[in-house]
């Protein structure tokens, strides 16, 4: 499975972005997804997480309600809806996925496939 994220850019504080992350290879109807993040000069950190039915979500708690998981099985494709930015949010991006069943994780280890990342970075 190949993953490619997209949809990062430059916003203002309180802005929204949606990043997708599309995948090749083979369908992902079946895979937990996630969405992380590294900021500059600090460890990569988990932001979402989606089961492989869509029946389940989780997220970090700096999230508080502000993002959205979300996926598009027919367009092999997987969304991440940032919204009320802050700059504190700046960092690239990962999105990354595995097959199983049950809770999607929400540890880094867990996760097989990676994408290359998409930077989004929020002004003050």
């Amino acid at each position: 499975v190949q993953l490619q994220a997209s949809g990062g850019g430059s916003v203002q504080a309180g802005g929204s972005l949606r990043l997708s992350c599309t995948a090749s290879g083979r369908m992902i109807s079946t895979y937990h997804m996630g969405w992380f993040r590294q900021a500059l000069g600090k460890e990569r950190e988990f932001v979402a997480a989606i089961s492989g039915s869509g029946d389940d979500t989780v997220y970090a708690d700096f999230v508080k309600g502000r993002f959205t998981v979300s996926r598009d099985d027919a367009k092999n494709t997987l969304y991440l809806h940032l919204n009320s930015l802050k700059p504190e949010d700046t960092a690239v991006y990962y999105c990354a996925g595995k097959w199983g069943y049950g809770g999607p994780p929400r540890t880094q280890e867990d996760y097989i496939y990676w994408g290359q990342g998409t930077l989004v970075t929020v002004s003050s």
